[in-house]
Order: structure tokens, then sequence, then C-alpha cells
């Protein structure tokens, strides 16, 4: 069976920069499960494993554009520190969830002032090429449950 639309893909994979360096790995952990085909893994990454089976190697470099998109300096902003309620200790490299017009988006401080605080809504990886090391690991239909939910259920995925 290969990677096609609405098909539990697993996989072994390592992240890296274009300097070499390890961004993520699944080295140590279950397989990374996602549904294939519905936007849950980065485009370029999906269309490199599209038509992939179980045993299959993939090595690709990814743009930003098929990546985490391109930086956007209008995503670093200043928030009146009194929005972070709840939150005694704000310091850069922090990171907090943010409910925008587009959804969620997770905020990193830059900079925590005491007024204000500096914070970045770029994805961390934005501009950044990568690099993927994938090992296709299994390749199963996914059930309606699964394709009602939107996620994987069982190992790599979630549990309820």
């Amino acid at each position: 069976m290969q990677a096609a639309k609405n098909r539990v893909v697993s996989i072994d994979y390592t992240l890296k920069d274009a300097d070499d360096q390890v961004i993520d790995t699944s080295e140590g952990r279950e397989p990374l499960a996602y549904i294939h085909g519905i936007g849950q893994i980065i485009p370029g990454l999906e269309t490199a494993l599209e038509g992939k089976g179980p045993g299959e190697d993939v090595s690709v470099t990814i743009t930003p554009e098929e990546g985490y998109g391109e930086r956007d300096d209008s995503m670093v902003m200043q928030i009146p520190r009194e929005q972070f309620e709840g939150a005694e200790q704000i310091e850069p490299g922090m990171q907090f969830q943010a409910e925008t017009d587009e959804g969620v988006r997770i905020l990193t401080v830059l900079e925590a002032g005491d007024q204000e605080v500096t914070v970045d809504g770029n994805h961390p990886l934005a501009g950044v090429t990568l690099n993927f090391d994938v090992n296709v690991v299994d390749v199963r239909d996914a059930s309606q449950e699964e394709l009602d939910h939107g996620h994987v259920h069982g190992p790599g995925g979630h549990d309820h």
C-alpha cells in the first residue's frame, strides 16, 4: 500500500537545517503517524511522500514556500504586558497561544519589557530551508472515525 489521500502514513524522520543541524527527529520515539492528503504535514513533505510505501526512504529539501512559509516581519508585534494575565514570569523564548482571525497562533517572546512584550507570530521554522530524511514505516487506510475526527488514533496519533 502506498501513501495517498485518506491513508494513515507512519514515518521515521530526521529534520535538519541548511547547516546540517538536527532540528527534530523521531529517533527514540514512536514513528509519526498522520493522515495523508489533508494538510497535517507541510506541503513539500506530503508531496515527496505521495506514492511511497513501507520500507521506502525519501531525502528531500523543502523550500520555505513548501514548508512553513517565508518570515513576515509584520508578525513581530508589541503587546501590552497586562494581556499576559496569569503569566508571572515572561522571558525571551517562552511561547504562548493566541486566538487570531486565522485560528490559534503560537507567539514566541522576543523581549519582555515592563509595559510591553515583543512577540513573533511567525512559525519558528518560517524562512528556513528544511532537509528531511524519512523512512516510511507503514501505510494503511484511515478508519472512518479517524477521518471524521481529522487525526490518527493509536500509536503515533491521538488516543482517547
